[in-house]
């Protein structure tokens, strides 16, 4: 498949479900915390990104706001495998998380600085830092967990401290 025409079948796939009374990017601005309006442009972001894996010669790295679209796209296994890879990217794209430690975290970074440069040499702009901050933005800050909001109060802390 060529470039061009590849490119054309991942913006025209949709990730909301036609009549769908919750849609995905409705649940990825709740889970996110997001505004609507930045999780439909997350999506483009991730639409970006798979295409950039698509026709990359190297392993990539997605932003953090990317790779949330692309864990919630998982769980649509069918949207995902089916509709997503098999008939829309011709190729399956399985997702490989971190290992651990410092020479992982070197990997990823790298890959990530070759994410950004592919991304600007495929698109012909830089990649957007509300969705592609820097490197040592992007894998500083990930003390993640599940919270139930109807359990539990979240109090955002003023001040980051560096654990030791």
């Amino acid at each position: 498949m060529q470039q061009s025409e590849l490119w054309s079948k991942i913006c025209a796939f949709q990730l909301d479900a036609p009549g769908a009374a919750y849609t995905f990017t409705e649940r990825l601005a709740k889970e996110n915390g997001w505004t609507l309006d930045y999780s439909l442009a997350a999506v483009e972001e991730y639409k970006k990104f798979m295409y950039l894996l698509c026709i990359a010669t190297h392993p990539l790295t997605p932003s953090d706001e990317v790779d949330q679209v692309w864990h919630l796209h998982l769980i649509y296994t069918r949207s995902y495998w089916v509709d997503f890879c098999r008939n829309t990217l011709g190729r399956d794209i399985h997702h490989g998380p971190t290992k651990g430690g410092k020479q992982e975290k070197d990997k990823f970074t790298n890959w990530y600085q070759l994410t950004k440069e592919l991304y600007t040499k495929e698109f012909e702009h830089r990649p957007p830092a509300d969705y592609w901050p820097p490197d040592n933005i992007r894998f500083r800050n990930i003390n993640f967990q599940r919270i139930n909001l109807d359990k539990n109060w979240i109090i955002k802390k003023r001040f980051t401290f560096k654990k030791k």
